[in-house]
């Protein structure tokens, strides 16, 4: 276990903005719940922007970037609150397109078509499939739920492409499974588990060409500050990456860190200390 050297403070983004030149901001959890905006977090991003930063947002979720886009835009997120998005959907498209001409075994809701959008591979049972390709767990089922059929899948061979490496989410005061907490399932298994995004370099390299292509801040010259509010996904991918990371305590992780309002600092810590992220500061909820 990493002991972090000094203890972690609550802050917001302002506090810490002048060490940074680029955010790679979560969505789900900190700029909104699935069912609100968080105007603070809306504020506190323009603000950012305003004194000269980019800011990409970096999501699991399992569709295409265009589509998240179009959906914070609907929700009332202001265009001037960031730059561009990336999500895991849109890097694992290029793991799907490995199959090309190929049988794959699909799972997830339909809502998540678009991941598979212009890319030629047959949806076929487990019989003719040559990878497994989940978006998300089917509606109403949890990773227990599966236990049968993993081992099927593993005594198979087939590799398990998972496009939402979350475990959890919150909509709501409600948290979901997601597709990475089956991926774990399969995992522990012997199974063969691929993902691209969140903590997965993929997503952050691609995060990395669009701050160059749309602001025009080059590689070597990119300061990131990591934003997030899971220690599985967030800070272990801004510790792999030597980002900053500013952690959101209000979120995924509140039921275990105290008073959602004013989280026990050590406990977060405890959460924190052995992922071995740049912890610049916590927050329960993003703020300027």
């Amino acid at each position: 276990m990493q002991e972090m050297t000094t203890p972690i403070t609550r802050r917001g983004l302002s506090a810490v903005k002048d060490q940074f030149n680029l955010i790679f901001c979560d969505v789900w959890g900190v700029l909104h719940n699935g069912e609100r905006v968080y105007q603070r977090a809306v504020d506190a991003l323009q603000n950012f922007r305003e004194n000269g930063g980019a800011v990409i947002m970096v999501t699991n979720a399992p569709r295409p970037s265009n589509e998240i886009i179009a959906d914070l835009y609907a929700m009332g997120v202001p265009k001037d609150t960031f730059d561009a998005l990336v999500s895991s959907g849109e890097v694992t498209r290029d793991l799907i397109a490995d199959y090309h001409g190929k049988t794959i075994y699909r799972l997830g809701p339909d809502s998540d078509d678009g991941l598979f959008e212009g890319i030629q591979v047959h949806f076929g049972s487990l019989d003719e499939a040559e990878a497994i390709i989940c978006s998300d767990l089917e509606y109403g089922r949890t990773p227990d739920d599966y236990q049968h059929e993993v081992l099927d899948w593993k005594a198979r061979g087939l590799p398990f492409i998972c496009a939402n490496p979350d475990k959890f989410v919150e909509i709501g005061d409600e948290l979901i499974y997601c597709g990475g907490a089956l991926a774990d399932v399969y995992q522990e298994a012997g199974g063969n588990v691929i993902m691209a995004g969140k903590p997965f370099r993929p997503i952050y390299q691609k995060a990395s060409q669009l701050a160059l292509e749309t602001r025009n801040i080059q590689l070597a010259d990119q300061k990131v500050i990591a934003i997030g509010d899971s220690a599985r996904t967030d800070a272990t991918g801004a510790a792999r990456i030597g980002a900053g990371f500013l952690f959101i305590s209000g979120s995924i992780h509140a039921h275990e860190l105290g008073d959602l309002h004013e989280p026990n600092a050590k406990e977060i810590e405890k959460l924190l200390a052995p992922i071995g992220a740049n912890v610049v500061g916590y927050s329960p909820f993003l703020v300027w």
